[in-house]
């Protein structure tokens, strides 16, 4: 099985999600988003994955929402996703891949269910 892991080494949810990961034997692929943000396509393919739309995937208490004007209601999905590979500190962190799934690990125990 491979496990991909969306990880923010500065985050404590990140960090208890990976320790998780370990602690049940699974040695995840560790993309640090930060500094290797995912593409557009690959953001379109996790929310997908997910079922969510773009926002349910964004850190709207983040300055750089409020400062991108991103709460406006005319923007459209593909707006909101480059913004994200814009500004990857929006994505909503940690997310986890595995069995064609997606979780986010808010908490850390909901990546549970996709392994």
């Amino acid at each position: 099985m491979t496990v991909t892991i969306y990880h923010n080494p500065r985050c404590s949810k990140s960090r208890e999600t990976l320790k998780l990961l370990e602690s049940r034997g699974v040695s995840p692929t560790v993309v640090e988003y930060l500094k290797t943000p995912p593409t557009a396509a690959e953001l379109q393919d996790i929310l997908a994955k997910l079922g969510y739309g773009p926002r349910q995937l964004m850190r709207t208490k983040e300055e750089e929402y409020k400062q991108g004007g991103l709460d406006a209601t005319n923007l459209s999905d593909a707006d909101l996703i480059a913004a994200m590979v814009s500004t990857p500190k929006l994505i909503e962190r940690p997310i986890v891949l595995a069995n064609g799934k997606a979780a986010v690990g808010r908490p850390p125990e909901s990546v549970l269910d996709i392994l």
